[in-house]
């Protein structure tokens, strides 16, 4: 180096003087742009023969197996005739009514919820990607019910922030009820990045559109139970520690209760959580024991008990669906408006977080027993040591928040909630001959 600023220094500052073919210096610095010229030039035909593939391949996804992104590949949106419906769907039919964004509205709690709110004639839209976690039929079952009632499905993904800012250009909403996410326990040690893409990337991507809408909307949104983790004081209280998740998806659960608290402190979004405790009942979701022990129990097929350490009882805290709706749609009703305007905060705003349960923790033996009375089909049970995949032994919520603050008082016991569900169950898949995975 110390040569080459040696030559640098002895070129003369009067051109007629330099000779160029006696500075090696300036004679490897052409060769060197010769060499560039060619390196750019084959690296510009490399680059597009590999966006000529990209164009002509089948699938222009780089990714197309993997769950997390495929949602963002096929929809299409946008024209008259889908601003039409979309604006129909969303119109409010009653006196004080709210325009309310549904996301996850084809899942378990998302259908109850949206057609619990088009009933009252509140303004609903729905928002789904039809991912394929479980049935995907199942799913589109319960958009067919919404659609008879008037409720629009938009088919996209809440990662689609185009999509997300063009709903909102259509609608005014008022509300938004959060309910898409990646569920389940257990999957999220097979597919881990579905619960980053959806849980995490998705709330942010909701949050971010709803945060320059002008009005802002008020914002409840699904937490979960998972979120107290290996907490050992019961029963579980919105106070106590929720520092120690068992499962990923427990952590994107409390990531995600971090991330409302983040944009209610920078842009006054008025954010409410609420921690659903092992929902259950009719047009349920195929990955929860309740709902499989019953296909299996009719299949003749042996179902997977779980007991702790030293034969300890695992038990949850089931909440009927329908109890849950009413907890959902008393949050929406007592959500004060949001306080930003533009991306820009002009005052605090309102940040909660409720237990949304039974508050009466059974056995999952006892669950067992009660599908075995109602299915006349004794099971064939399987006792098995808890696995360490992200369950926990036991769920019990403490409501008295909820209670206190938004009238929540579940009224539905698991046998009532049970018989509910297997009668549709049966009349589902029986009744309409389909096959229960």
């Amino acid at each position: 180096m110390s040569k080459q600023m040696s030559h640098l220094d002895d070129i003369p500052s009067t051109p007629g003087k330099f000779k160029m073919e006696k500075s090696p210096f300036v004679h490897n610095r052409l060769r060197w742009h010769s060499s560039l010229a060619k390196l750019t030039f084959w690296s510009f035909i490399f680059l597009g023969l590999i966006l000529i593939f990209f164009f002509r391949s089948p699938s222009s996804n780089p990714l197309p197996q993997d769950p997390s992104r495929r949602s963002l590949r096929t929809y299409n949106w946008g024209g008259p005739a889908w601003e039409k419906r979309v604006r129909s769907s969303a119109r409010v039919r009653s006196h004080n009514g709210i325009s309310v964004l549904v996301t996850g509205a084809a899942g378990f709690v998302g259908t109850h919820v949206s057609a619990a709110l088009k009933r009252r004639g509140d303004g609903v839209l729905g928002l789904d990607n039809f991912n394929d976690y479980y049935d995907p039929s199942l799913k589109r079952a319960r958009q067919a019910l919404l659609e008879r009632s008037g409720v629009f499905i938009v088919e996209g993904d809440i990662n689609d922030s185009a999509l997300l800012r063009k709903l909102f250009e259509v609608v005014a909403f008022t509300h938004v009820m959060h309910l898409a996410a990646q569920a389940g326990v257990r999957y999220a040690m097979e597919n881990p990045g579905s619960y980053v893409h959806s849980n995490i990337a998705g709330l942010v991507s909701l949050l971010e559109v709803c945060k320059s809408a002008n009005p802002q909307p008020a914002i409840v949104w699904a937490s979960s139970s998972s979120v107290y983790g290996l907490n050992t004081k019961v029963p579980f209280s919105e106070k106590d520690r929720t520092d120690q998740p068992a499962s990923l998806y427990a952590a994107t659960k409390k990531a995600g209760e971090e991330i409302a608290h983040t944009y209610n402190h920078i842009y006054g979004l008025s954010l409410t959580g609420l921690r659903f405790f092992t929902v259950y009942g009719p047009w349920g979701r195929p990955d929860m024991a309740y709902f499989f022990f019953t296909r299996d129990i009719l299949k003749g097929k042996s179902i997977p008990i779980f007991e702790a350490a030293n034969h300890g009882t695992v038990a949850r805290d089931f909440t009927y669906i329908d109890d849950i709706v009413k907890g959902c749609l008393a949050a929406l009703d007592t959500a004060e408006k949001s306080t930003g305007s533009g991306g820009k905060k002009k005052g605090p705003a309102q940040l909660r977080v409720y237990n949304l349960g039974n508050t009466s923790p059974v056995p999952v033996s006892d669950l067992v027993s009660i599908l075995e009375r109602l299915l006349k089909v004794n099971a064939k049970r399987d006792i098995k040591k808890l696995p360490r995949n992200g369950d926990v032994q036991f769920t019990h919520a403490n409501i008295s928040l909820a209670q206190r603050e938004l009238g929540y008082k579940p009224s539905t016991d698991l046998q009532t909630g049970l018989k509910k569900f297997v009668r549709w169950y049966l009349s589902y898949y029986n009744g309409g001959k389909k096959a229960a995975g």
